[in-house]
Parts: C-alpha cells; sequence; structure tokens
C-alpha cells in the first residue's frame, strides 16, 4: 500500500490535471461569449490558475502550460505537439473547452525532477 501511495505522489495523474484545468476554465470563461479584448487576459488567467493549483500538489515537477483560445466562426484550426522525454516520470494533459462561441484548448505538460 504504501508503494503505491509513493507512486500517486510522484506521478503525473492525467484525470488530477484535467480537473485543474477545467476549472481554471469555467472560472475564467464560464459562460462569457467570444469578445477579442478580453482574450489575452482569458488566457494569462487561465494558465496562471492552472500553474498555481497544480504546484500546490507539491510533486516533483517542473510544468509548462499553454492555452489557444478562439472564436466559433467555422475556420479550421489543428494543434500538434511533440515531447521527448522519460514516459516514466513524465506526462501530459490537453483539454478542449468550448462554447457557444468559442473554443479553448488548453495542454499541461510535467516533466519530472
Amino acid at each position: 500500500m504504501d508503494d503505491f501511495s509513493l507512486v500517486e505522489e510522484t506521478s503525473f495523474i492525467v484525470d488530477e490535471v484535467s480537473l485543474i484545468i477545467k476549472e481554471a476554465i469555467e472560472n475564467t470563461v464560464g459562460g462569457s461569449a467570444y469578445q477579442q479584448n478580453r482574450v489575452n487576459r482569458w488566457s494569462i488567467s487561465i494558465v496562471e490558475a492552472t500553474l498555481s493549483h497544480l504546484a500546490k500538489l507539491e510533486k516533483p515537477f517542473k510544468y509548462i502550460v499553454n492555452c489557444v483560445i478562439m472564436q466559433k466562426n467555422g475556420a479550421g484550426m489543428h494543434k500538434a505537439s511533440a515531447c521527448f522525454w522519460d514516459n516514466s516520470t513524465d506526462g501530459s494533459c490537453t483539454v478542449k473547452w468550448e462554447n457557444k462561441t468559442m473554443y479553448c484548448i488548453v495542454s499541461a505538460y510535467g516533466l519530472g525532477i
């Protein structure tokens, strides 16, 4: 049982990170309609809230978080990433959130220290 607790304390748990990201998006954007003049503020707030919550987990990771907010207007968008890392310690989580007027895609990467 202790070995499982140690692994849990030092692992990048995607479900846990996903909930943190979703909470940051909901608290920042919530039911708002897309407004171009607020996108910069929203994206900074989402990234900072996500990083703050991840840091509070006190796990042995360096974190990278990025956020893309795009108006829903029929335009296409593609996002890709690639990482060269240690699968036993590092991890990533991407959350796509949307409402009637916008898309928000947030990716978080945890790199083991």
